[in-house]
């Protein structure tokens, strides 16, 4: 099943992308998923604001730090006020922050989409196209892609236009999850969908995203839709490792022995160890570990009152000592592939006021939509 994918003039083979999730995919998380992976794949960084990295903030500026061995760099940003992602993309170019530029137009927590962003954006189909263009503009030689879901509901649905829109306007390759924003990640994903898009803008690469647990899973997904990647959310949280076992199955060399709870603990301390070198405090990238936990631990035999006292730790020696409570020589548990993070569904997605009234007018929208803060 080997086969690669172009994304401007970067090779990225096998064609796996890790997808930006704020608060997960940091540098700490992107260096484990990477040495898994050996290398191989695209690593995007958390979701980054518009706004804050023009105006230079300051933990907007540490989130865009990328590892020496990442290649290539890769950012997601967030915006609403075309302007000011075309300020955003041009300092990018122009300072070298990055290889890749990609814009989200998927996210769908209220926060972001009650600005008129994220996954509500793309509604508005010229306000869409002028986000594109200067982003394509400023970007000048830097690739600029797009991540995306089916619309805003059922009865809302925009994903066919954006998708024309995005070649219009010069876009490298287009992400689809398939979910509505209203669905949030609950229900099943429509990959479906992601076969239609792929039918309806041939001149680009497609992604798909959407329920992808296990390497076997993404193999499915290629098949059953013809998409040329995928994009890997919730199905790493706690599997830093997916990334080997995608790798081999794309590769064709067989699928790697499944870790058992030794090896799982030895990732838990790595990543919490990366998480407090790169804030530069054990105690706070520790902290900062509790949420990892649970997504780590998911099937094994270890008791409710373990799993609080690990998700309270304060320090790599405590969580070490945890750790070393546990049977270790658990092997890795049947049935622990499934659906982890988030899975509410049927959510109101929260609007703008008069957002659904005309999908072309913009009116309304301005450099106050953009949030001030990075990391979604």
């Amino acid at each position: 099943m080997t086969s690669s994918l172009q994304i401007g003039p970067h090779t990225v083979q096998p064609p796996v992308v890790l997808a930006p999730m704020a608060g997960i995919t940091n540098a700490p998380f992107r260096t484990l998923c990477r040495e898994f992976s050996g290398g191989k794949g695209l690593f995007v960084s958390e979701m980054i604001t518009t706004r804050a990295l023009v105006e230079r903030n300051e933990k907007t500026m540490q989130l865009i730090h990328f590892d020496a061995t990442e290649t290539p760099r890769s950012i997601q940003l967030y915006g609403v006020d075309p302007a000011t992602v075309g300020k955003a993309v041009r300092m990018i170019a122009e300072e070298d922050l990055a290889d890749h530029i990609d814009l989200n137009f998927g996210c769908p927590v209220p926060k972001v989409t009650r600005k008129g962003g994220g996954s509500a954006l793309p509604f508005k189909r010229n306000l869409l196209r002028a986000i594109l263009r200067e982003a394509v503009t400023g970007a000048g030689d830097l690739p600029v892609t797009m991540k995306m879901r089916k619309g805003i509901d059922d009865d809302h649905i925009t994903y066919l236009d954006a998708g024309r829109i995005a070649v219009e306007e010069g876009v490298t390759a287009i992400a689809l999850h398939g979910r509505t924003a209203a669905q949030h990640y609950g229900g099943t994903a429509d990959w479906d969908a992601i076969a239609r898009l792929k039918e309806h803008v041939p001149e680009i690469p497609v992604l798909g995203n959407g329920d992808i647990w296990s390497a076997g899973d993404a193999a499915r997904m290629m098949r059953e839709t013809g998409c040329d990647g995928v994009v890997v959310g919730r199905g790493c949280l706690g599997r830093p490792w997916l990334f080997g076992d995608l790798v081999a199955a794309f590769e064709g060399t067989g699928a790697p022995k499944a870790p058992d709870l030794r090896e799982v603990a030895a990732v838990m301390l790595r990543h919490a160890a990366l998480l407090g070198e790169w804030i530069g405090d054990e105690k706070r990238g520790v902290i900062d570990f509790r949420k990892h936990v649970a997504w780590y631990l998911k099937g094994f035999a270890v008791g409710s009152e373990m799993r609080k006292r690990l998700a309270m730790t304060g320090s790599l020696a405590e969580l070490e000592d945890g750790l070393g409570e546990l049977d270790l020589d658990q092997p890795w548990p049947q049935g622990a592939d499934g659906p982890r993070g988030r899975t509410s569904g049927n959510n109101r997605v929260v609007l703008p006021d008069g957002w659904l009234k005309d999908p072309y007018d913009c009116a309304g929208v301005s450099e106050d939509a953009e949030l001030d803060t990075s990391g979604g």
